[in-house]
């Protein structure tokens, strides 16, 4: 909670620093990168770099945060700290690193606001930087005590044990431990992070869903090649696409994530698009493992048959549960999908039962649309539950 000070300087001060925080967000990078060349070539990803991805997600968290503070005073930004704090913990993130980031946003800060930054307003701002950083620190400790770990002490040297084609951009990956420890248990539908020596010397880090249920002989990742379509192509997905093989040796962190799937009875709707289907198929798995019975409703869209990687196992798996059924969309089913609809995910036909649970996994626009739909059909938010691929650029506009 912000001090009764701090209140009426922030509110007041808050719509320039909302204006300017993509401004303040690039500055802090350069003065991060330029005092850190290490962060960026080993922890931070490079690409959303170059495409502003990464400095409009941290403008949003910060301003979607300071709001929260103003207008929810007894209310923690829970959903938002989390999603932040397990994809921090994915990396190792520790409490040291909070301080140097402090250092280099307020001195953004500083040089892009002014003279609007007096004494008064600059101490709001550390206050609000800190209640998050402080924040962000102990649910990281929590994840890393839950793991049996120190702080940070997330990396594992993973054997690739298989390798699998699953589309013409999409190559599964099953790891097991490179030494004698024993894989660590997962929830559904969470993720690992994997990171690897690029040729330029680079340790670059990308997170990728597990996608089979916890409990089998190894974790499978499954990696989508990523095209730039005119920006550059996805560094490590096309590293591992074209060089990963059985044997091979990554390192590959814990795992983390805070879509996983509740253990009740209650229905469930599990909604996917592209590469997205990959938390979905590990939730399915385990619905099918576990012998489950609670109706499940299941929704994935795609471009076209032959691009919906894992396609026919997730036939299969919905084939195996006594009480789910698959809604398919392609923007081009052509014959080898009949059973499919043509075009873009809609669910304004399906049956929506009462204490619906729902998990989505997709682009953003895709996510925004099919959350849209089923808050107007009288879904609770709080029934909603989603990850993104990359950066959080959905903070704050829900």
């Amino acid at each position: 909670m912000l001090s009764e000070q701090s209140v009426p300087v922030v509110r007041a001060t808050l719509p320039a620093v909302g204006a300017a925080i993509g401004d303040i967000a690039d500055l802090f990078y350069r003065k991060l990168f330029d005092a850190h060349p290490e962060l960026l070539r080993d922890l931070f990803n490079r690409g959303n770099q170059v495409n502003g991805e990464q400095q409009r997600a941290l403008a949003g968290s910060v301003a979607a945060f300071a709001g929260l503070l103003l207008e929810n005073p007894d209310e923690r930004a829970v959903v938002m700290l989390s999603r932040i704090s397990h994809k921090h913990a994915s990396l190792g993130i520790t409490s040291d690193q909070y301080t140097i980031v402090h250092q280099h946003l307020m001195a953004a800060v500083v040089e892009v606001l002014g003279d609007a930054v007096t004494p008064e307003v600059a101490r709001a701002w550390d206050e609000v930087y800190w209640l998050m950083a402080n924040a962000l620190v102990a649910l990281e400790a929590r994840l890393y005590a839950a793991k049996g770990v120190a702080d940070g002490d997330v990396w594992r040297r993973m054997e690739i044990l298989d390798r699998v084609e699953e589309s013409a951009d999409a190559v599964s990956l099953v790891l097991g431990p490179a030494d004698d420890r024993p894989l660590v248990p997962f929830q559904p539908g969470q993720y690992v992070s994997v990171q690897v020596e690029l040729p330029d010397g680079a340790r670059q880090i990308r997170q990728y869903s597990l996608s089979a249920a916890p409990g089998r002989p190894g974790w499978r990742v499954t990696v989508k090649r990523v095209r730039g379509d005119g920006q550059p192509d996805g560094e490590v997905s096309s590293w591992l696409y074209a060089n990963a093989r059985k044997g091979d040796v990554l390192r590959v962190s814990l795992p983390a994530g805070d879509l996983a799937l509740a253990e009740h009875d209650g229905p469930l709707l599990l909604a996917s698009a592209g590469i997205g289907v990959t938390p979905i198929l590990s939730m399915l798995d385990h619905l099918a493992a576990t012998g489950a019975t609670r109706p499940v409703t299941v929704v994935h869209a795609d471009r076209t048959p032959d691009d919906h990687a894992h396609r026919q196992e997730q036939l299969d798996l919905v084939r195996a549960l006594p009480d789910a059924r698959l809604h398919l969309w392609y923007e081009e089913p052509g014959d080898e999908a009949p059973e499919a609809s043509t075009g873009r995910a809609d669910l304004t036909g399906l049956d929506l039962p009462e204490d619906l649970t729902v998990y989505l996994c997709g682009p953003v626009p895709f996510m925004r649309a099919v959350r849209g739909d089923l808050l107007r059909r009288g879904v609770p938010a709080q029934a909603v539950h989603y990850e993104v691929f990359g950066p959080d650029l959905w903070l704050g506009r829900q």
